[in-house]
């Protein structure tokens, strides 16, 4: 029997999750740009936006009451967003030219930093290579950073719909023209309680996606128009933590090697990193690729590990991890990088265009993505801006084409193709892949040429690889319940689950699916004739997407459901 976890994929229509506008006038809500997803890339382009309608008041005035409309299925901005984070400020430098360094939203520069080789007891320190070196950047949070884009985008006129999941997109003759919002106040059947209030389509000229990585809707499109790049996407998940320590640290620190193994059966590829957050906090965290073929390998325990290494365990020594709201969090990242980017960036029949993590705009050797999303938000602004002032009907085929081209162009293309083969070499282990990264930042790529071939992180076959972990002990190391309540999750424990996986899988896959999980969203159970089943707990999801790049599907659960991170 396979236990290759795609072999047991939901079965989904590419048009579930499209269909066409029906709303009349007097039922839907008009506006007239819409960016779906209140990250890095919506807000950017939604105040990129906003500020080109100043210069333009006429263009303004035809989009009508709400110019410049933000969906975001969190309780707020930032309330799903985790990232570890140290930022280029390039673009938000050019958002707010006027505003200095000191008072963007960061917890301060870089001053120094390090990478270590470790062992299970031991840390060598070895050169910073060129791709990760961090000399102008910022350690942040990313949910500080959408709250403050957020606040300034209000500021600027642009209406924010929070707690607004988009679960449909709306299409006609091949153009998108806009979202529908999910219901609320659904029991666990589907069926409304007393509270319900139905969702409602939202129109728009142009609608931005900007829902981050694997977001429910550009999956969706990609399949329905047949845009997957050469190679599939591939994913890694990070899971991480803030906490409050004695002791400030004073450089930006990155491992490779132990808890993970170098060889090449296994399929380990990732790193951790110890971020400064000012005098009083650090972040830590890791990142693993999910391509990996170990079913007993947790992300989240290998974290509680890496705190006891004595270099971790020294930096936190004193410390305690920042509860509720943000002491922990845990998100995908698209990996694939440029081969694996969608073939149009602008939607072949018009009124959509992708941006940022749900495009796969993130350079992993650089360990970098938050810029690259924010430029690409304000590129798309600027697209559809043109588009508007030069009269043309952003939905209208072609009128958008402008938006791949810019983005090629720019330096997220340009970074993304000198870094192309990168992720795929490291499949060969950490030596050998190591050697061929290396080749190829001292040629930017061209040397090995060609493209390196890869397969979707669903593809790996899985079996028993014998991890064991150390037991949480509520100090230092923690079990994923307590986390989960650390992340401020706030799910209604009657809502309709979110999450399409098979239960009639082999247990190998099911037990991939149980440590991979950080939330424990998924474990076995007793059914009544006393067959051994996998149960899923959706309230326990904390939105990270990975259950989509391992074999199942997340969908969009009610708006305002999950954490409510403030520090991650």
């Amino acid at each position: 029997m396979s236990r290759i976890p795609a072999d047991y994929a939901p079965t989904i229509a590419p048009t579930e999750f499209i269909a066409p506008p029906a709303a009349g006038a007097d039922e839907r809500i008009d506006v007239g740009v819409l960016f779906v997803g209140g990250g890095p890339a919506g807000l950017a382009g939604a105040i990129r936006l906003a500020q080109l309608l100043e210069s333009a008041p006429d263009v303004k005035e035809r989009l009508g009451e709400v110019p410049i409309a933000v969906v975001e299925k969190g309780k707020y901005p930032g309330a799903h967003l985790v990232s570890g984070a140290v930022i280029n400020p390039v673009a938000l430098r050019k958002l707010f030219p006027d505003v200095p360094d000191a008072r963007l939203p960061f917890r301060g520069p870089v001053t120094g930093e390090a990478v270590y080789l470790l062992t299970e007891t031991g840390a060598i320190r070895v050169p910073t290579p060129p791709t990760m070196k961090n000399h102008g950047n910022h350690s942040a949070s990313l949910s500080e950073v959408a709250r403050w884009m957020a606040e300034r985008a209000e500021a600027m006129g642009v209406m924010l719909l929070n707690e607004t999941t988009a679960t449909t997109l709306l299409m006609q003759d091949g153009a998108v023209h806009g979202i529908r919002s999910g219901d609320k106040g659904l029991d666990r059947d589907g069926s409304p309680m007393s509270n319900h209030e139905p969702g409602a389509e939202i129109h728009a000229r142009a609608t931005v996606l900007s829902e981050g990585v694997i977001g429910h809707l550009a999956q969706s499109l990609i399949a329905h128009q047949g845009l997957h790049g050469e190679n599939p996407q591939s994913y890694s998940l990070g899971v991480k933590e803030v906490w409050e320590v004695p002791k400030p640290l004073d450089r930006v620190i990155h491992t490779v090697g132990w808890p993970l193994r170098s060889g090449r059966r296994w399929r380990e590829f990732g790193g951790t990193f110890i971020y400064p957050m000012g005098p009083h906090q650090v972040s830590l965290g890791i990142v693993v690729g999910l391509d990996y073929a170990d079913n007993s390998l947790s992300p989240h325990d290998l974290l509680q590990q890496l705190k006891l290494h004595p270099l971790v365990a020294g930096i936190i020594k004193g410390g305690t991890r920042h509860e509720r709201g943000g002491g922990w969090g845990a998100k995908t990242i698209p990996e694939g990088g440029w081969y694996a980017l969608p073939r149009r960036l602008a939607v072949p029949g018009g009124g959509s265009l992708f941006t940022g993590d749900c495009a796969g705009f993130v350079n992993v050797p650089a360990i970098k993505g938050i810029h690259y999303a924010m430029w690409s938000g304000m590129l798309a602004a600027e697209t559809i801006f043109e588009a508007l002032r030069a009269g043309k009907d952003p939905r209208a085929p072609g009128v958008l084409d402008g938006y791949d081209a810019a983005v090629r162009a720019s330096f997220i293309g340009r970074d993304l193709r000198r870094v192309r083969n990168m992720r795929q070499a490291m499949n060969a282990g950490l030596v050998a892949g190591g050697a061929m990264a290396g080749l190829m930042t001292l040629t930017a790529g061209a040397f090995p040429g060609g493209r390196f071939r890869s397969e979707a992180s669903a593809d790996t076959s899985v079996e028993p690889g014998g991890r064991t972990y150390p037991r949480a002990d509520g100090r230092v190391t923690f079990d994923k319940l307590s986390s989960v309540y650390a992340s401020g999750n706030r799910t209604r424990d009657t809502q309709p689950n979110h999450l399409r996986i098979r239960t009639d899988v082999p247990e190998d896959v099911a037990n991939a699916w149980i440590a991979m999980c950080p939330a424990a969203v998924y474990e076995w159970a007793t059914d009544d004739a006393g067959r051994k089943v996998l149960r899923v707990n959706p309230p326990n999801c904390v939105q990270c997407g990975a259950i989509s790049a391992k074999g199942g599907r997340f969908t969009p659960p009610e708006g305002g459901s999950g954490p409510e991170y403030t520090v991650t």
